[in-house]
């Protein structure tokens, strides 16, 4: 019997999937387990040295560039595991970490969790978050705007979206999708990931759905690397990690996929409010930035060039507000 499946999705990331099953079967777990790689990359042919060193490994064909919720379904209906995990190929997994996680989850309550990710050098990254109601958190990336919330909310000691490092267990609403560890029938009785989605946001509506049948949680014992965004950033030919880029192609996928999660999950309200206030913003980000130019170059925080990045981003989701509004099946996708 299968114990746990492991889905890693390929994009231009063979290097990395190598590194990762590397760091898992160079101290094999001791579980039952199957990897199964879902190529998203058209051009990328089957990868025989995987398939031949690590008989445990699966490879399945999209034929297109599917993005990160068509492709993990595709993992998911073809996996065997009492335990699903879906995890980032920019992952490095340590000795112990997955029996660790896996004993955890199966003898607990939970239904799913994630571990305390940690960037390169070993800082951590957040990898628990709460749902803040309609989605107000994504407004903090706002130029100026979300500086505002941020002080606003901090005047009133607002509790903060994000776990920012766990130590031990902690419950959560949602779990960052670079490591999410998913009993089986509980996958199934959610139903799988939504597949409008491209990519970002696609884990944490998946995540809204699981957490109305079972409670999720960080393990925060259990450490995993992530070279956060290494992939993404060459596929959209970003820079920075996280989510506060909005001003380019990375950042338009970003504002959209969001977005698309507030319609499906908090309504037709919701989704209207944020977009506003996103519209509101492309005055204020240009007024900082002429302000801003009567300050030293040094103190300077965003460009011109950025906001008018930021405002093409914006109209481009409103040409989308037919089918988001709607809510009818649309795939999401910029690239």
């Amino acid at each position: 019997m299968v114990n746990l499946s492991i889905i890693i999705v390929n994009y231009k990331s063979l290097p990395l999937i190598r590194d990762c099953l590397n760091s898992i079967f160079m101290r094999k777990p001791d579980l039952q387990i199957e990897v199964i790689i879902v190529n998203n990359d058209e051009l990328q042919e089957r990868d025989n040295q995987i398939l031949n060193r690590y008989p445990e490994v699966k490879w399945a064909d999209m034929g297109y560039n599917a993005g990160f919720a068509r492709a993990n379904n595709e993992g998911i209906r073809r996996a065997s595991g009492e335990v699903f995990l879906l995890l980032n190929p920019d992952t490095i997994i340590p000795q112990g970490a997955l029996d660790k996680s896996f004993r955890q989850l199966i003898n607990s309550d939970y239904i799913a969790c994630g571990v305390q990710l940690l960037n390169e050098d070993a800082s951590p990254q957040i990898s628990g978050n709460y749902f803040i109601t309609g989605g107000l958190n994504y407004l903090l990336p706002l130029p100026y705007i979300g500086n505002c919330m941020k002080w606003i909310a901090g005047l009133f000691s607002i509790k903060k979206p994000h776990v920012a490092e766990a130590s031990s267990l902690v419950e959560v609403d949602w779990i960052n999708g670079a490591f999410i560890m998913v009993k089986e029938w509980a996958a199934r009785k959610a139903g799988l990931m939504d597949e409008d989605f491209f990519l970002y946001a696609e884990e944490v509506e998946w995540c809204a759905r699981l957490r109305k049948i079972g409670k999720l949680c960080i393990l925060g014992d259990v450490q995993v690397f992530h070279l956060q965004g290494m992939t993404a950033n060459e596929t959209f030919i970003s820079k920075g990690k996280g989510y506060y880029n909005l001003f380019d192609r990375k950042g338009l996928q970003i504002m959209l996929s969001n977005l698309v999660r507030i319609r499906k999950q908090y309504g037709i309200f919701w989704f209207m409010f944020i977009l506003m206030i996103y519209t509101i913003d492309i005055p204020v980000f240009f007024a900082g930035n002429l302000f801003s130019m009567l300050l030293p170059k040094r103190s300077r925080v965003y460009t011109l060039d950025q906001a008018a990045g930021f405002t093409k981003n914006v109209f481009f989701v409103w040409s989308k507000s037919s089918p988001i509004l709607l809510n009818r099946p649309y795939f999401y996708k910029v690239l």
